[in-house]
C-alpha cells in the first residue's frame, strides 16, 4: 500500500499498517490457510500477518528480509537512503536514480532496471518511507509468534541483507539457502530457482 498504483494514505508509514492492507487483501480474497513470501522490506511486513495469523500461514519465506534489531532501529546497520533523489529542473534525477540503482542489476537487466525506476518515480516524494518504516519496526516480540515453516534465503550478491538470513534463522530455529545468484532483485534476475525455492521450502503443506 502506498507503491504504484495503490492508495497513498496520509501520515507516515509503519509496518503494522503495511500488514494491515495485507490482512483486508487475504479476507478480500477469502482465503483460509495460506502462503507468505516476503522480499526485502516485504519480509519484514510478512512477518506481522505471519504472527497476527499464526497456524492460517501454511509457510512463509522471508528472502534477504533485514533483521531489525537495536543496532538496526539506532541506524548503525544502514546503507544509506538508496532511494532518495531531488528532483531537478533539467531532469538529471532520473539519471541519479538510475545509477543508484544500476550496481543492483547485472549487464542485460535494463528492463528490470527501468520498471523499478518507473515505480520509484510514482512515489518520489515518500520513497524512502518504506525503509524508514522498517528501521521503527519491534520485529523482536512478534518472531516467537510465527508457528509457519520459515526458510530464509539470500542472494549471494545481496550484501545490503547479510547478515540478516543467519540472524533470522538464529531466531527462528528455521534453515537458510543461498540462491545460486542474484542481487537484491534476485526473485526477477533467478526467477526459475526463487520459484523452485518457494514451492520446496515454503509450498509443502
Amino acid at each position: 500500500m502506498g507503491d504504484g498504483a495503490s492508495a497513498k494514505p496520509a501520515g507516515p508509514h509503519t509496518v503494522e499498517r503495511f500488514a494491515d492492507a495485507a490482512g483486508d487483501l487475504i479476507k478480500a480474497l477469502g482465503l483460509g490457510r495460506f502462503h507468505l513470501v516476503g522480499h526485502h522490506t516485504g519480509g519484514v511486513i510478512a512477518v506481522e500477518p505471519a504472527a497476527r495469523f499464526q497456524d492460517r500461514v501454511a509457510g512463509l519465506m522471508l528472502s534477504s528480509t533485514p533483521f531489525v534489531d537495536d543496532d538496526k532501529r539506532a541506524g548503525t546497520v544502514d546503507h544509506g537512503r538508496i532511494d532518495h533523489v531531488a528532483p531537478a529542473p533539467d531532469g538529471t534525477h532520473l539519471r541519479e536514480l538510475w545509477d543508484r540503482r544500476r550496481g543492483f542489476y547485472r549487464p542485460g537487466e535494463e528492463a528490470a532496471l527501468g520498471r523499478y525506476v518507473v515505480d520509484a518515480l510514482t512515489v518520489l516524494d515518500r520513497v524512502d518511507e518504506g525503509h524508514e518504516a522498517v528501521r521503527r519496526y519491534i520485529m523482536e516480540p512478534r518472531l516467537p509468534q510465527i508457528t509457519a515453516r520459515t526458510p530464509a534465503v539470500c542472494a549471494p550478491e545481496d550484501h545490503c541483507s547479510r547478515p540478516s538470513p543467519a540472524k533470522c534463522a538464529a531466531a527462528l530455529g528455521c534453515p537458510t539457502k543461498v540462491l545460486s545468484g542474484g542481487h537484491v532483485a534476485a526473485p526477477a534476475q533467478v526467477p526459475q530457482e526463487f520459484a523452485e525455492t518457494v514451492v520446496d521450502r515454503v509450498g509443502r503443506g
